[in-house]
């Protein structure tokens, strides 16, 4: 009974002092292997370096949506832009902005050829963190995250890799974008945290969802309505660690070991065993990275 973890940030400097531990243990904690994802230039680079120091480990390039707000867009210089109601001067700044990111994705296309890169991701839409902005600045910074997830999105087709999808506060575009811009293999909505209808149209569009420790958690009744509603062949586990830790660790750093109880949490929300839970959840992984782990 082999575990996946399906997305981690294993580059994450809260494992600065005990990786090789957590690494050297994926055995004993029957962990078969880990996805290490990138969210912007350095942690793609970091998470390609892990992978290719570990057969069990593989990872993910891209640029995740709040990145491509705070590491391309000059937000002091945006607000006085808009502060002078400068129409053209917006769009020079949009496009400058754009081709900053282009740049940089040029970097992640490099990374990307190496064979243990198997996914571009993170990539998507985040508008949780729009609260301090004014209308304005929002619709800007929503402008430029589908800009930069559309250009992902073309970068996966053109590899033939899959996408990994982080959404938050953001499904209506999510899938709008998606339904628009079809990924040529199948790919992942990550932490998932949408509703059944919403995981209804995903699966038309050839997608597969990964949960992790807020499966478990008692105020999760929407997340755990929709891991009943699914097929257990579209369900991938994740820990999506340091961060998001399963009862009873909530509040503690994460890692790749304590899969095993959002495994135990999805078998007791479908009725099946956890066996069955971990092999196919196992497979499903496999088969939607492309992997084979020689052993």
């Amino acid at each position: 009974m082999k575990l996946f973890d399906a997305h981690a940030h294993l580059t994450d400097e809260k494992y600065k002092d005990d990786l090789a531990e957590i690494i050297k243990n994926f055995e004993t904690n029957n962990v078969e292997g880990v996805i290490s994802a990138g969210f912007d230039l350095e942690s793609s680079q970091e998470a390609l370096k892990l992978a290719n120091l570990n057969s069990n480990i593989f990872a993910t390039a891209g640029i995740h949506p709040e990145n491509v707000v705070s590491d391309f867009c000059d937000i002091v210089q945006l607000k006085e832009i808009l502060k002078e109601d400068d129409e053209i001067a917006k769009e020079k700044f949009f496009e400058r902005t754009c081709h900053q990111f282009e740049l940089c994705l040029k970097k992640i296309e490099k990374i990307c050829e190496n064979k243990k890169v198997v996914a571009i991701g993170e990539i998507g839409l985040d508008y949780h963190f729009f609260d301090e902005y004014n209308e304005v600045e929002i619709e800007f910074f929503k402008e430029l995250q589908k800009f930069a997830f559309k250009n992902q999105i073309q970068l996966a087709n053109k590899l033939k890799k899959p996408i990994v999808v982080h959404s938050r506060d953001a499904m209506g575009d999510t899938l709008k974008i998606i339904r628009e811009n079809p990924v040529n293999r199948e790919s992942l909505l990550h932490c998932y945290g949408g509703s059944v209808e919403s995981a209804k149209e995903l699966i038309k569009l050839g997608y597969s969802f990964s949960f992790g420790g807020v499966v478990t958690f008692k105020n999760a009744k929407n997340i755990q309505e929709v891991v009943q509603f699914l097929p257990i062949e579209k369900i991938l586990l994740e820990t999506d660690c340091p961060y998001l830790s399963p009862e009873p660790f909530r509040g503690k750093r994460n890692e790749p070991k304590n899969l095993i109880y959002i495994a135990d949490k999805i078998a007791k929300i479908k009725n099946v065993s956890i066996e069955e839970v971990v092999e196919q959840t196992t497979k499903n992984t496999k088969r939607l990275y492309d992997i084979k782990i020689k052993k």
